[in-house]
């Protein structure tokens, strides 16, 4: 990079820290096509938070008024973004806000996966293989954990995303060894044959009854298209990654890679980077909220889940400097009242913060998630030569007035 285009960056830009926070699944309300996806009435955050809650500070950050509950005195711009990516999962939720649209989705095995894939499994992994169904990760361990213990067989799953799953017991397959399997099943399904988004371990401890998946699940996906974070990363402009951001991209164009534990975990790790010292973008996922709460249809826990977070938020925006930009949103929905186990295709929060913005204003609906990323490489002054996006910088410029 030449020097005159540092300095000019260092002229031209507004934040030379940008926090973009993913609640994985915390959704505003159905998209404009939830009837396609069967989805019409979900309302992720509208449904979980009923009428009794204790949010006030993402209230105040606009997010309650986004599903109508509204509050006087907000801080920063807020408003929702209608996804255009052609699923409601994970990746290509976290793929359209980088700017990244597929133009043909993944392939999902709700009837399980075909037979002729299972035998190259088995074949090239030396171990036969259980369950080949669609299924909750925590009830088949409990199902299928006393048998895989007895015959070492892999527990092989899937969901309604586009994922094949692989759970073993920790004292029967170790960890680094599942990995490997895993890496195997990667090759073996990364072309358009079986078009599989991610391969997934799934580690568990425990006896039959009382199993319990551990912190070190490893996603296994193939390399994301062209996007913001390849944009950032030629230009210089690092990205550090925290929870499974890494996993979702691959590892690709990410300069700091940091595994957590759970929402909490994250949180902690974000406080951190915010009283230390970096330049650039901090992307995190906390996944709780989907994982834990959505999946299992349990209101009470994701509620608790977003208190938690409305806890430590607080902390977060102690520690942001005058060229700080928070920025807090989601990736869909996963709508714990709703029917089924699966995620709903809902529009997102966006919600922006920095200390310098002196009054909270509702902006239009955005038409979709790119326009998160857009904003992020307006800032930085680099070119977005994806062309999907529209920057939302001039409104921060505005909210500093």
């Amino acid at each position: 990079m030449s020097i005159l285009i540092e300095v000019r960056r260092k002229v031209m830009q507004m934040f030379k820290r940008i926090f973009l926070v993913v609640m994985d699944s915390v959704g505003v309300g159905e998209a404009s096509d939830a009837a396609k996806y069967g989805d019409v009435g979900a309302n992720t955050l509208l449904h979980t938070i009923g009428d009794s809650y204790n949010l006030d500070t993402l209230e105040r950050l606009g997010l309650t008024t986004l599903v109508g509950k509204e509050v006087e005195n907000t801080r920063g711009l807020y408003m929702k973004a209608c996804p255009i990516n052609l699923a409601k999962d994970t990746l290509n939720g976290h793929y359209e806000m980088m700017g990244a649209v597929c133009k043909t989705p993944y392939k999902t095995y709700p009837e399980g996966f075909p037979l002729e894939l299972i035998s190259k499994i088995q074949e090239a992994t030396g171990r036969d293989v259980i369950g080949n169904i669609a299924a909750s990760g925590t009830q088949i361990i409990q199902d299928l954990g006393e048998m895989h213990m007895k015959t070492g067989a892999l527990i092989i799953y899937t969901s309604a995303d586009s994922v094949l799953q692989i759970a073993a017991h920790e004292d029967i397959i170790p960890v680094e060894e599942l990995y490997k399997i895993c890496e195997t099943v990667r090759e073996l399904t990364k072309g358009d044959e079986y078009k599989i988004a991610r391969i997934i371990a799934r580690p568990f401890i425990g006896k039959p009854g009382n199993f319990t998946r551990t912190p070190k699940r490893h996603d296994y996906a193939l390399d994301p298209p062209i996007n913001v974070l390849d944009l950032l990363d030629r230009n210089g402009v690092q990205t550090i990654a925290i929870g499974k951001i890494s996993d979702i991209f691959n590892g690709k164009s990410i300069a700091v890679k940091i595994r957590t534990k759970d929402n909490m975990d994250g949180m902690m790790k974000i406080i951190d980077f915010a009283k230390g010292e970096f330049s650039g973008l901090l992307f995190a996922n906390l996944n709780d909220f989907d994982m834990l709460y959505g999946h299992r249809r349990d209101r009470e826990g994701y509620l608790k889940a977003l208190e938690d977070f409305n806890y430590y938020l607080p902390i977060i925006l102690k520690n942001l400097k005058k060229d700080d930009l928070l920025i807090i949103t989601a990736d869909h929905g996963n709508d714990p009242t709703f029917k089924g186990t699966d995620h709903t295709r809902e529009n997102v929060p966006i919600l922006m913060y920095s200390p310098i913005f002196k009054a909270g204003k509702r902006l239009p609906d955005r038409k979709t998630f790119a326009d998160i990323g857009a904003t992020i490489l307006d800032n930085f002054n680099i070119k977005n030569d994806i062309g999907i996006g529209t920057s939302i910088f001039d409104e921060l410029r505005k909210g500093k007035e």
